[in-house]
């Protein structure tokens, strides 16, 4: 028997007392001849367009060194490669409905979407910011009061606004964009004064915005935050082999040029550097990689 077909015989599982069936996500990569992943077309430097269905990004690099491990694990060096545009509404269902096998962009890795998908290690650590105008005077959360502020639709960053709104009680009016770009226009045109997202998010977005000098980010982090893959559920299989990938580059020292690549130097499309530093919070989980979700 093929190996693809004995693979696809061991998706055949049994239902466990609960009534779950576990996924097996190589073994329907294995019979379809195919994987497919997900992406974002603004999650800079990410996940981003470069060009007409051109995906580019340090996660876009982390998803094809998946695809490289499951070529080996499965013999199957002419895998088709499918690419999906996600969006921060539609990624998670698109993971658990079967239709995405792997979502590598700009997601957080905490415990209630922790229910609906499982995650990888972490590969960033991020914090909700501000950005702004310079010449908005925005400085700090307190000067949002009684303004219109955007987000994104489906974020973390959202739901943490909206809590921080009430709890500090500034009457926001807090307006969501459907992507990173459509909240962006609504800062850069006027329509918000500040746009709360992952504060890497926001330093990508003026890094490739009309003019870059017009903009800021402010704020302390209103939470400390960590990115991962996204994956089907209940797939030990899979997610060791993908774990496998990451913790083998963090250890190779493959994962830190990665990083520099992204954060370090010049990126497209307007070749401007992040010059982001690589974070303790990363450091340690270089040495010490770890699937810890946020709260």
């Amino acid at each position: 028997m093929k190996l693809s077909a004995l693979m696809a015989a061991a998706a055949v599982v049994l239902l466990s007392a609960t009534g779950v069936q576990a996924a097996d996500t190589l073994a329907k990569i294995a019979e379809s001849g195919k994987i497919t992943l997900a992406y974002r077309e603004s999650s800079v430097p990410f996940s981003y367009l470069d060009g007409p269905n051109k995906p580019i990004g340090f996660s876009v690099e982390l998803s094809n060194a998946v695809v490289e491990a499951v070529k080996k694990k499965l013999n199957k060096p002419s895998l088709q490669v499918q690419l999906m545009p996600v969006t921060s509404q539609n990624r998670i269902p698109l993971i658990t409905n079967g239709t995405v096998d792997l979502e590598c962009g700009s997601t957080t890795n905490n415990s209630a979407r922790g229910k609906d998908v499982a995650f990888a290690v972490n590969h960033f650590y991020t914090g909700t910011r501000l950005l702004t105008k310079k010449s908005s005077k925005i400085k700090d959360y307190a000067d949002l009061a009684k303004k219109t502020v955007a987000s994104t639709t489906g974020t973390t960053n959202a739901l943490v606004m909206r809590k921080y709104n009430t709890e500090k009680n500034l009457d926001m009016d807090i307006v969501l964009g459907k992507d990173h770009a459509d909240a962006f226009l609504l800062v850069e045109s006027d329509r918000a004064v500040a746009f709360a997202m992952d504060d890497i998010l926001l330093f990508g977005l003026i890094a490739n915005a009309k003019n870059p000098a017009d903009y800021e980010v402010v704020g302390e982090p209103l939470q400390v935050e960590p990115y991962a893959c996204m994956l089907p559920k209940d797939d030990p299989a899979f997610k060791k082999l993908v774990d496998d990938t990451f913790i083998g580059m963090m250890k190779s020292g493959e994962f830190e040029k990665l990083y520099t690549k992204w954060f370090m130097s010049p990126i497209p499309p307007k070749n401007v550097p992040l010059n982001l530093p690589m974070s303790q919070q990363l450091k340690d989980n270089i040495k010490a990689p770890s699937d810890k979700p946020a709260t």
